[in-house]
């Protein structure tokens, strides 16, 4: 429908499957759509309760034949309708779009307030979809594996790159249970996700990797991977001092994780959120390599990127041609190019705020180093400010607990207090194995979390990831919590980052115990 709706001439405008029926009124009351196409009936059931509150509405479409109750026209007997209609038109009114006009509007998570339209042009998608093309993110024949929201702009962009290239596209089947065997049945050789997917895979294969070999040979074995990994990749000669340990280890270890993404993987690309280097070394010692990429909604999607042959661990690569970046003398990354939105949609003040001369303001912290690659080093909003000023960015300390299989999210609390503490959920996928570790008999997480031998166990993690900071950085107390975060309670957004304001204001009580 999406690609129909635009050669039409008309403006889509993508709603989270996730979203609660008032965040469906909001985006679109605020974009005044006059149709609004729905799933099945539990999509249309959220916007049939606002309705009455969307004055532009004039139509309601269900694409399930089984969600059709009346109040909606099915969507076989929109196609039927569309039979009739003389192609000549259609090309008319596809002809008359132009590079300006608007192709979507995407509204952000709102991870620190209500969502924003993002208007973003044809000529927008059309220059990234330029940029990309050039630096062969994508080649013809590829198999996609799309483990993204249907909303968000990473998809939107991986669609329009799979279509124009003629690649296949295979997505996600809707269980995060199956995503690895789908791995395996799909066999991709492009794959394009979130963080959380990738540091899963990891706190998955990892410690029974460590236990077999030990932490240091496990250290070593990666150290390895990656040299070799470097010299194949640039078509230099693998010395047989080096060859012989590596060919041992793929056998041994590197080829079952490949296989647990299919076997074909030539590039895995992660975005949204950050990442641990570590991570990324490991798959790409592995032969899977993950390369950090950088953009936003504002941008397109995308700004900058890394390929296998032009990637520095630790950044998110250098931008792409056509694209300009450079730090403001606060340290915020402005970017500038064909592919920056028009703005935001009834919002000039914000729009204005955005865009400068030109030039997109992020609201990121980042540096780049003289050979142009660009690292991120926090979110201007983000940055925790102690009562002794000392400024601490929560997502490096954050994502460095994340990389315990226990942990599933961690989210810093500190702002003009005395010292940083941080909430802890544990993941749920791993609850029995943490059961066993600590010798706990229930494995629920209400009461994995209320333990004192987990506590201990959490407890070892978080003094592991201290030793790796300052003592004025270091989490000096924390709590865990009895369930894990999610975008049903709206603490998540749909690409899984923290929606830190919603967290602090809805745990405020057990921030303030921990300063008690």
């Amino acid at each position: 429908c999406d690609f129909a709706i635009s050669a039409a001439g008309a403006t889509v405008v993508p709603i989270y499957q996730t979203n609660s029926p008032s965040e469906c009124e909001w985006v679109a009351g605020n974009s005044e759509a006059v149709a609004v196409i729905c799933e099945d009936a539990a999509q249309l059931a959220k916007i049939l309760e606002v309705r009455d509150r969307l004055p532009h509405l004039r139509a309601l479409v269900v694409m399930d034949p089984e969600g059709d109750t009346g109040e909606a026209i099915p969507l076989d007997d929109l196609r039927e309708r569309g039979r009739g209609i003389e192609p000549a038109r259609l090309e008319e009114r596809w002809s008359a779009v132009g590079p300006d006009d608007p192709f979507t509007f995407i509204y952000t998570s709102g991870t620190t307030g209500p969502p924003k339209g993002c208007v973003l042009t044809h000529g927008n998608y059309r220059s990234v979809l330029d940029m990309c093309e050039g630096i062969g993110v994508l080649e013809s024949g590829e198999v996609i594996y799309l483990y993204l929201p249907l909303a968000h702009s990473y998809a939107l962009l991986i669609q329009l790159l799979t279509f124009d290239l003629g690649s296949t596209l295979a997505y996600f089947g809707g269980d995060t249970r199956q995503i690895v065997p789908e791995l395996g049945e799909v066999k991709p050789t492009y794959l394009p996700s979130v963080p959380r997917v990738f540091e899963k895979i990891y706190t998955l294969a990892e410690p029974s990797i460590k236990e077999q070999m030990g932490e240091e040979k496990f250290r070593q074995m990666v150290q390895l991977g990656v040299k070799v990994r470097d010299l194949q990749v640039h078509g230099q000669e693998v010395p047989p001092e080096l060859r012989q340990p590596f060919d041992q280890l793929d056998d041994q270890v590197f080829k079952n994780v490949r296989a647990i993404f299919g076997g074909r993987v030539r590039q895995a690309v992660t975005g949204a959120a950050p990442i641990a280097q570590d991570i990324l070394e490991f798959f790409y010692a592995c032969g899977v390599p993950v390369l950090e990429g950088y953009g936003m909604t504002e941008t397109a999607t995308v700004a900058t990127y890394s390929t296998v042959e032009d990637h520095r661990f630790g950044t998110v690569g250098r931008a792409l041609p056509g694209v300009e970046c450079r730090i403001a003398d606060d340290g915020e990354l402005l970017i500038r190019g064909a592919n920056i939105f028009s703005g935001y949609h009834r919002d000039a003040e914000k729009s204005f705020g955005a865009i400068e001369d030109g030039w997109l303001h992020t609201g990121d912290l980042a540096t780049i180093d003289p050979d142009g690659y660009v690292s991120i080093t926090g979110r201007k909003k983000d940055i925790i400010i102690t009562a002794g000023g000392k400024n601490i960015t929560p997502a490096l300390i954050e994502n460095d607990l994340k990389q315990s299989r226990w942990i599933s999210q961690a989210v810093m609390h500190g702002d003009r207090r005395p010292y940083p503490v941080v909430l802890i959920t544990l993941d749920p996928d791993e609850a029995a194995a943490l059961a066993a570790e600590a010798a706990v008999e229930e494995a629920d997480l209400a009461t994995l979390s209320k333990d004192p031998r987990v506590r201990d166990v959490i407890a070892a993690v978080v003094a592991k990831v201290n030793a790796g900071y300052a003592q004025v950085e270091q989490v000096k107390k924390f709590a865990i919590l009895d369930h894990d975060l999610s975008q049903e309670t709206g603490e998540l957004t749909p690409t899984l980052k923290v929606k830190r304001n919603v967290v602090n204001d809805k745990y405020s009580d057990i921030f303030d115990s921990l300063y008690a």
